[in-house]
Order: structure tokens, then sequence, then C-alpha cells
């Protein structure tokens, strides 16, 4: 499971009935959508977060029985005290006993098949990481996390005022695309509304 949702399915009401939290609204509770597709949290082995941010952990406490890959910075982001800005411990206070898998290289093969690795770009946050995937029918892809937020940021290197590092991003973004150019992967930006409405979703899926 890679990010856990923006709104909380805890934040949906009775009658399917859509749900915001601040600038995000959701159609679907994230939990259905998995039933939808035939998972459930319990069935779901490991759980990797891009990073901190409230916007894509909102239901990572559900997922607390599964293996958490993540980096120790990361890691401590989460679960410090008092919270960083932008996160929000209801969200996932249950992984602080879960398994936790420490990542320590800046590539890390989780079935050691290439097929789904964990890249390493800090620079939004200390630990902020991306995700390859190479699909068999679709090809390769990598999942933003938010390295990039918006399409123009491909073209125009501006950086959120809020990124703990803004060298360490723009250097995170050179390194990612002379990657996609040579794994000809595509990139799927997370928080590109447009893109994102044309994706399929549950319970259809890319092969």
């Amino acid at each position: 499971m890679w990010d856990t949702g923006v709104v909380p399915d805890n934040l949906f009401q009775p009658g399917g009935r859509p749900a915001t939290k601040e600038y995000a609204t959701a159609t679907r509770p994230l939990l259905a959508q998995l039933a939808e597709a035939g998972f459930s949290p319990a069935g779901i082995t490991y759980l990797a977060l891009s990073h901190a941010h409230w916007d894509h952990i909102g239901n990572a406490s559900a997922f607390a029985g599964s293996t958490w890959l993540v980096r120790q910075a990361e890691r401590d982001a989460i679960l410090a005290t008092p919270s960083p800005v932008r996160t929000e411990p209801t969200m996932f206070t249950a992984l602080k006993n879960t398994k936790t898998t420490m990542i320590t290289t800046d590539d890390y093969d989780v079935f050691g098949d290439g097929t789904v690795v964990i890249k390493f770009t800090p620079g939004h946050t200390a630990g902020h990481s991306v995700l390859f995937l190479k699909l068999a029918k679709t090809g390769p892809l990598v999942l933003s996390g938010d390295l990039y937020h918006y399409p123009e940021e491909l073209k125009v290197p501006r950086v959120p005022v809020g990124d703990v590092n803004k060298e360490q991003t723009l250097a995170s973004r050179v390194a990612l695309q002379d990657f996609l150019k040579k794994a000809g992967a595509q990139l799927w930006i997370q928080h590109d509304l447009a893109a994102v409405q044309k994706l399929r979703k549950a319970p259809a899926y890319y092969e």
C-alpha cells in the first residue's frame, strides 16, 4: 500500500456523500475502494508512505497490521512530539508499535525483483520518497509523492515554500528525471487533479 488517502474514512457520513478536509474532497472512502478491488487492510503485507504530511496518510492507522517500510528520518518526523507542521497524530498513532523495516539505501527493492522500488527523493521532507512500479502491461511508472505537485513544475523549477530543503528537492528532481529517461517510465503526479481524473478507479486497475 502506497500512501493512504487524503481524506480519512471517518469523515464520511452515511448516504454516500463526498467528504472534505481543508482543500481536499473525496467521493468514496479508501477502505471501500480497496474492498471493491478485493482487498482489505488485513491482506496488505507492506505499507509505505511517500512522506508524513496529512494529505498522504489519511488512513495510515488502518494498516498497522502491515509491515511499515520507512526511512528513519521520516519515521522520526511522523511520530515526533510535538507533531511537525502538516501532520496529524490521529491518522497514524497506531503505526508507533507496528512491525517496521527501516530503509537504509537510496533504492529499496520491495520484492527483490525490480517490480516495486522505493526511491529516496529528499527535500519536500527529510525522508521523502517516490515509488517506481514495473507493470507487465502498463509498463514502468513512478508515483511522485510530493516531489512534484503540478506538471508545470517539470518546466519551471518552483519549489513549495514548505519544503524542508529546496536544494535537495531540486537535486532529487534532476536525479528522478534522469531515471525516468533511462527507465522509459511515466511520471504520475499525485496532486495533478486533471491527470488523476483520467485514471482508472477501483475496482478497475492497471496491469
